[in-house]
């Protein structure tokens, strides 16, 4: 009976030997994008929404980065395993081991574990073991070769095979809990505007020149969207027309002097659409926030939840009015809005053009590029990842301009991230090809890469639906509405996947044409600029009502920028009066109407003239 209780007893100790020392187990989590010295490594964040947080990457264009550096304190002294969430990001096209490797660092240690260049999704990449003495130590991201490696967040325990969860809802849970994040901080606005693009930026300011306390919400260090040097899109359409030809004024504030795609970053004048932004001190601006979840009460939005891509630090900004000027139409999707994407049927709106049956073709998007002369002689390393070229079906060219466009009828939200990487796996390997490849280089030889996009330009995604839709119908007939606003100039600009393109790469074209169709200047209704269901909530940019043959005209940012424009004066009428979007048509119009004449901007300001493309007729 005593063996009995002794042995018992011994049991009983051991396993509450083992609970304690699970219990005090150690951990810690770094996310890669808070490295105090980020070296060669770029943030992105365009993709958490999908796989859960921003990352750094080592965006080289063949050239190792260099390194990224950290200091962290361990909770203790031991013997860590080490995790890196990481992605081989050429997984989807290729079976074999990927391009974008790196090893990481701690203290004077190097861990052998080559990162980044197996799998086909993102995972926890098992890096290695690793003692701790010192419990202040540098972590180190090696870059490896240039070809956009990427690291999300690094996990040390003691605790065996302690994987953190693969993603989802449990990983959010995870990050949140091991970073001992802090409750949000609550700010309050008359008028939120997410989205620091043209569209974005002009309903800001638009808003605070009529009094409005206006935060703009943008999740990227820099302001222009497809119009900075990320993107280095040109500003197209025309302003100052008819009906409102004060509209558009304040673009000539900001606009850039020169124009064009895929140029030198310079041109697209960055720090000039800043400083603009932060001369009106009615306007918080918040960079680096990005917005991914919406508090609703009722049919309204109470607040928007951001996210610091660098800190991981949430805000919520509370008003009663908010922008989506997102582009994806993000604010509005979270807040359960109404949206369409794809094409609609023929006869969902009577439109001529429309196919017999919807689908899911959208425009693509375009990762730019350009090519600079050396003078001399000059390398690239072996680039074969999935993709393969030859003599004929090579582009010959030294910068892919807006046609180098990929993921034409592809999903714009889900499949976002392979869009973007399946254009930069074409740029290498097609540069590969020319440099090492190609029969008579000589045109070759002395060149390299000088520029590749990583924030990737976008046409096409959600459109949320107001209570007017604009469709082909409208804008070539011209119907006139009593709540014209913002005139749209381009031409009826579809893209679709280039034929030549395809017959190589069938399936998988990485380049486009332009189907235009020629059109008279057309005044937009203000009914396409706020939420049918939404009730305080405005859109202004690419993700305004019209059909996806509508957007054709409307989607480029000279015309995006006078819907911010009409959007922040809309925004003060609501302000002034204390209504909702939707009561400025029915009650409120004519104050909308004498501000849109008199316009937001400087009628002063020197028009670029030469960079206010537009292609469509002009009949007044």
């Amino acid at each position: 009976m005593m063996k009995s209780i002794i042995k018992k007893s011994g049991l009983f100790l051991t396993l509450l030997f083992l609970a304690s020392f699970q219990s005090y187990a150690a951990g810690l989590l770094v996310e890669a994008e808070s490295f105090s010295n980020r070296g060669g490594w770029c943030i992105d964040q365009q993709f958490m929404d999908l796989m859960g947080s921003p990352y750094l990457l080592a965006h080289g264009m063949g050239v190792k980065v260099e390194d990224a550096t950290t200091e962290v304190e361990f909770p203790a002294a031991g013997d860590y395993d080490v995790y890196v969430r990481t992605y081989n990001w050429t997984g989807p096209w290729y079976d074999g081991k990927g391009p974008g490797k790196f090893q990481l660092k701690v203290g004077e240690t190097t861990l052998e574990a080559v990162l980044g260049e197996t799998g086909d999704k993102w995972m926890w990449q098992y890096a290695g073991k690793v003692k701790i003495d010192d419990r202040k130590q540098m972590l180190t991201l090696q870059d490896l070769t240039g070809f956009e490696g990427r690291c999300d967040a690094i996990w040390f325990t003691t605790k065996k095979n302690d994987v953190p969860p693969a993603d989802g809802k449990q990983l959010e849970k995870f990050r949140a809990k091991a970073l001992k994040l802090g409750k949000p901080q609550t700010l309050n606005y008359d008028f939120v505007v997410v989205g620091g693009g043209v569209a974005g930026m002009c309903a800001a300011m638009s808003a605070a020149r009529l009094g409005l306390k206006v935060a703009l919400i943008q999740d990227r260090p820099v302001l222009g969207g497809n119009n900075s040097s990320e993107c280095r899109v040109h500003l197209g359409g025309r302003i100052n027309k008819a009906p409102y030809t004060n509209l558009g004024n304040m673009i000539k504030e900001f606009g850039p002097k020169e124009g064009g795609n895929s140029r030198p970053a310079y041109v697209y004048e960055d720090q000039k659409k800043m400083d603009w932004i932060m001369s009106n001190e009615n306007i918080d601006l918040h960079i680096c926030e990005h917005a991914n979840s919406v508090i609703m009460s009722g049919n309204k939005i109470k607040s928007v939840v951001t996210q610091n891509i660098m800190t991981g630090v949430k805000h919520i900004f509370t008003a009663p009015l908010f922008a989506d000027c997102t582009g994806d139409g993000t604010i509005g999707y979270l807040a359960g809005a109404e949206y369409l994407i794809g094409r609609e049927s023929k006869d969902q709106f009577n439109e001529k053009s429309a196919p017999e049956k919807p689908d899911m073709l959208t425009m693509g998007s375009s990762v730019q590029w350009y090519s600079v002369d050396d003078k001399k002689p000059s390398s690239f390393p072996e680039f074969s990842y999935g993709i393969q070229f030859n003599e004929e079906s090579c582009e010959k060219v030294f910068k892919g301009d807006w046609e180098w466009e990929t993921g034409i009828g592809r999903d714009p939200i889900k499949d976002a991230e392979q869009i973007r990487d399946y254009a930069t796996l074409v740029i290498y390997s097609n540069w590969s090809y020319l440099k090492n490849h190609l029969k008579n280089n000589q045109k070759w030889q002395n060149r390299s890469l000088g520029w590749v996009a990583y924030i990737y330009g976008k046409r096409e995604s959600r459109r949320l639906v107001g209570d007017h839709v604009l469709t082909e119908q409208d804008v070539k007939e011209r119907i006139p509405y009593e709540d014209a606003t913002v005139t749209t100039t381009w031409d009826i600009d579809l893209h679709y996947p280039d034929p030549e393109n395809g017959k190589w790469f069938p399936g998988k074209e990485f380049k486009a044409i332009s189907l235009g169709d020629r059109i008279y200047h057309y005044a937009v209704p203000y009914r396409c600029f706020y939420s049918r269901n939404v009730n305080n909530l405005f859109m202004a940019g690419r993700d305004v009502s019209v059909t996806h043959i509508a957007l054709g005209t409307v989607r480029v940012m000279r015309t995006t920028g006078m819907m911010g424009e009409v959007v922040g004066m809309a925004a003060s009428v609501c302000h002034r009066n204390n209504c909702l979007p939707r009561d400025v048509y029915t009650t409120h119009f004519s104050e909308l109407q004498e501000l849109m004449k008199a316009g937001a901007g400087d009628p002063a300001a020197p028009d670029n003239q030469k960079y206010n493309w537009g292609f469509t007729l002009e009949k007044e």
